[in-house]
C-alpha cells in the first residue's frame, strides 16, 4: 500500500514514490517493533544463492522475536519498505538481473527512470525514517577510505546518518576503511556512537578496529533511553550502535591487515577506484581468508538483526 495519511510519506508526491507494506505500515501505526534491513547485502554483498538464504534468515530471525522486518529496495522506480518473497528473489538476482546499487543521491533518478535497485545504508536509513521506522540493522557502515586525503573518497553513509533520526545497529565500519578518520568524521557530524557491551569500536569482521568508543551501553533498554533523550533534546542525527562481530566468527587482525594491504596494492595496479574499490577489496579479502570473511559477514548481519529487534522492542515498550 502507499504511505498512509499522517505518516512521514503522506504527501501525494511521496506516496507515488514510496510504498509501505501493509504489515509494516500497521506495525508503525500501532507502535509495534519494526526493523529496517538494507538490500545491498542481498544484491551485491553475498554470492548467489547464499544471498537469498541470508535475506530470508534475517527476516525469519526478527519474526521469531515478534518484530516486523522491513527490507527496503527500489523496484520499478518505487521505493518499497517491506518486500515479499518475489521481490526478495528479484533483488537477489543482483547485477545480472539489472539491480543497481542505490545510495541516497540515486533515489530520485531511479524513481524518475523506473529503475530497480538495492539500497545502501544511506538510502535505506532515509527511506526507513520516511516510513516511520526507527531502527535499522546492517552489516558494516561505509566511511572514509584509505588515502582519502587525495581522493576525497568518503561514503555518503556518514552524511546521511548526520541528518537522519534513526537507530542504526552495525558492526562498526567496514574493515577496509580508515577507521580512525571515519570516527573523527562521525564526531564532526554529530553522530552519536554507542558500543554495545564493548568499549572498543569494531571494524566489520574485526571485533576491535583499534579505537575506543566514546560511550558504552549494555542493554537494549539503554539504547532506547538514549534515543528517547535524543528526540527530547532535538539532536538531529542517528545513533550508531556498534555491535562487534561474534567472537567465534571474527578474523585475526594480522591476517586481515596482510590481506588488505595486498588488496590495496592490486586495486592501485589495476586502476580500480571510486565505488568499485569496496567490492573489489571485499572479494579479495574473501579469497585471501578462504571464505572466512564471508562467514563473518553473515554471522555479524544475523547478530545485528537480533540486537536491532531487541532495541525495537525496548523502544516500543517506552511508547
Amino acid at each position: 500500500m502507499a504511505a498512509s495519511p499522517g505518516s512521514p510519506g503522506s504527501s501525494a508526491a511521496a506516496s507515488a514514490r514510496l510504498e509501505v507494506a501493509d504489515e509494516v505500515g500497521a506495525a508503525v501505526r500501532d507502535g509495534r517493533p519494526v526493523v529496517a534491513l538494507e538490500s545491498t547485502i542481498i544484491a551485491h554483498g553475498l554470492p548467489r544463492p547464499r544471498n537469498l538464504e541470508v535475506a530470508l534468515a534475517l527476516e525469519r530471525s526478527l519474526r521469531e522475536r515478534d518484530v516486523v522486518p522491513a527490507t527496503i529496495a527500489v523496484l520499478g522506480g518505487v521505493a518499497r519498505v517491506g518486500l515479499d518473497r518475489g521481490a526478495l528473489e528479484r533483488i537477489a538476482g543482483g547485477e545480472a538481473a539489472g539491480v543497481a546499487k542505490l545510495g541516497l543521491r540515486d533515489l530520485a533518478p531511479a524513481a524518475a527512470l523506473g529503475a530497480t535497485g538495492a539500497t545502501t545504508v544511506s538510502a535505506t536509513a532515509h527511506l526507513a525514517a520516511l516510513a516511520g521506522v526507527r531502527v535499522f540493522a546492517t552489516g558494516g557502515l561505509g566511511g572514509v577510505h584509505p588515502r582519502a586525503a587525495a581522493s576525497f573518497d568518503e561514503s555518503a553513509d556518514l552524511m546521511a546518518l548526520a541528518r537522519t533520526p534513526i537507530i542504526v545497529v552495525a558492526s562498526g565500519v567496514k574493515s577496509i576503511l580508515d577507521v580512525g578518520a571515519t570516527l573523527e568524521r562521525l564526531e564532526t557530524l554529530g553522530v552519536t556512537v554507542l558500543g554495545f557491551a564493548t568499549d572498543r569500536f569494531p571494524g566489520f569482521v574485526l571485533a576491535d578496529a583499534g579505537f575506543a568508543v566514546p560511550w558504552s551501553v549494555s542493554t537494549p533498554e539503554q539504547v532506547a533511553a538514549a534515543a528517547e533523550a535524543a528526540l527530547g533534546l532535538r539532536a538531529p542525527g542517528a545513533i550508531l550502535v556498534a555491535n562487534p562481530v561474534p567472537a567465534a566468527a571474527a578474523l585475526e587482525a594480522d591476517e586481515h591487515a596482510r590481506a588488505l594491504e595486498t588488496g590495496l596494492q592490486l586495486a592501485a595496479a589495476r586502476g580500480i577506484e571510486g565505488k568499485a574499490v569496496t567490492p573489489f577489496l571485499l572479494e579479495h579479502l574473501h579469497r585471501e581468508t578462504e571464505g572466512r570473511s564471508l562467514e563473518a559477514n553473515v554471522a555479524l548481519a544475523l547478530a545485528n538483526a537480533e540486537l536491532a529487534g531487541a532495541i525495537a522492542a525496548a523502544w516500543a515498550a517506552r511508547a
